[in-house]
C-alpha cells in the first residue's frame, strides 16, 4: 500500500502568515494544544497503548482513549513536556526565532519575551535547536562539495579573547549557475580523520558526485559508491577555494552568523546544535513564507524529546548530531 502523501501546508490555513495572525490564532493554551495535536497526530489521535482512534477530551485537556481509558497529553514526551509557561509564549518564541532570517540570540529572546532570567531563554533556544534537524531527513545528492573548515569559538574567561579552533565537516550541494543547494554540517571529532568519510556516507546519497581536496584518506569514496573528483595541490590549476566554492561560501556565512547573531557565544560543547540551527536556516533561506518555518519547527518539536536543563547544560557524548 502506497504511503499517504501529506498536502503541502497553506499560509493562512495551516499556519499564520503574520504576527497579528499568530496572536489571533493562539490566544490561550487550548488553541495551542489543538494546533499541536494536529501536528503530532495528522491522521487523527491514536492511543499509544491500544491503538484505538476513539477518544474524548477531558477537562484537563487530555485525550482519553474510549477503549482502554488511557489519558494522553499532546505535549508529553516533547520539548513542551511539563512546561509551566503558557504555550502561547512558546509559540511566540518559535515565531520570533523563525521569522527573523538570522534568528535571535538568547539575550534577544529574553528581552522580547520578558523572561526573568537569561537561563530560561538559553534553555528554550537549545530545546528548539534540538528540534531543528529531522533524523530521517533526505540525503544530499547530485554534485556535492565536501570538506572540513575551522571555526573559532571565543573562550570565555581567557584574557585577550583567546579562541579554540574546532573542525566542522561541511557538505553542500553544488547546483548549476554557481548556486548552492542544501547543506549538512557536523562537528568533527578529529580533523583530517576518517570521520569525514563516515560523515559523507551518512549525509550523501550513493551515486552522487563528491568533490574534495586531495587528501588521500578521502580517495576511498570512489570505492564506496560515489563518483569522486578531487584536486591535488600544486598540480591543480585551481586553488581550493575555487574548486570548492560552495564549502568556502557556507563556512564564511556561518562564521558571519556566529559573530553577528550570537556574538561568539557558541561554546564548543554546544557547537553541534548551533550548526543544526544554521543548517535549518540555510536550507530554508529562499522561503518567502516565514510562517512555514514556524510550522515546520513546531512540527518537529512535537517529535523531539524533552531534554531537561541538566542535559542541556552538559550535553552527553552520546548526543547525536546526525
Amino acid at each position: 500500500m502506497a504511503e499517504e502523501v501529506q498536502p503541502h501546508p497553506v499560509g493562512g490555513v495551516d499556519y499564520p502568515e503574520t504576527f497579528q495572525q499568530l496572536l489571533a490564532w493562539f490566544p490561550d493554551d487550548v488553541s495551542c494544544l489543538d494546533y499541536l495535536a494536529g501536528l503530532r497526530w495528522p491522521g487523527g489521535f491514536v492511543c499509544p497503548a491500544c491503538e484505538s482512534s476513539r477518544y474524548w477530551r477531558t477537562a484537563k485537556a487530555r485525550w482519553m482513549c474510549a477503549d482502554c481509558g488511557r489519558q494522553t497529553s499532546v505535549t508529553a514526551g516533547t520539548i513542551f513536556h511539563r512546561t509551566r509557561t503558557p504555550l502561547s509564549t512558546w509559540f511566540a518564541a518559535v515565531w520570533f526565532i523563525t521569522s527573523q532570517k538570522n534568528g535571535v540570540s538568547a539575550l534577544g529572546l529574553q528581552r522580547v519575551l520578558g523572561f526573568g532570567s537569561y537561563e530560561t531563554a538559553w534553555a528554550w533556544m537549545h530545546k528548539l535547536r534540538r528540534a531543528m534537524v529531522r533524523p530521517d531527513r533526505d540525503q544530499l545528492s547530485g554534485v556535492v562539495e565536501l570538506d572540513e573548515v575551522f571555526i573559532g569559538n571565543e573562550t570565555r574567561g581567557k584574557a585577550g579573547g583567546a579562541k579554540d579552533n574546532t573542525a566542522a565537516m561541511v557538505a553542500v550541494e553544488s547546483m548549476p549557475g554557481r548556486k548552492l543547494g542544501r547543506v549538512r554540517m557536523e562537528v568533527s571529532p578529529l580533523a583530517g580523520s576518517a570521520a569525514l568519510v563516515e560523515f559523507a556516507q551518512r549525509t550523501i546519497a550513493p551515486g552522487s558526485t563528491i568533490r574534495t581536496d586531495g587528501a588521500r584518506h578521502l580517495r576511498v569514496l570512489s570505492d564506496l559508491g560515489y563518483h569522486h573528483e578531487y584536486f591535488v595541490g600544486l598540480t591543480s590549476t585551481l586553488p581550493a577555494h575555487v574548486f570548492l566554492p560552495g564549502v568556502h561560501m557556507v563556512a564564511s556565512l556561518l562564521k558571519r552568523w556566529l559573530t553577528g547573531t550570537l556574538h561568539y557565544a557558541a561554546s564548543q560543547d554546544h557547537l553541534g546544535y548551533y550548526l543544526d540551527e544554521y543548517t535549518f536556516r540555510f536550507n530554508r533561506r529562499t522561503s518567502k513564507a516565514r510562517g512555514l518555518l514556524f510550522y515546520r519547527l513546531l512540527q518537529q518539536a512535537v517529535g523531539t524529546d524533552p531534554h531537561p536543563l541538566k542535559d542541556l547544560l552538559k550535553p552527553s557524548e552520546s548526543d547525536d548530531f546526525t
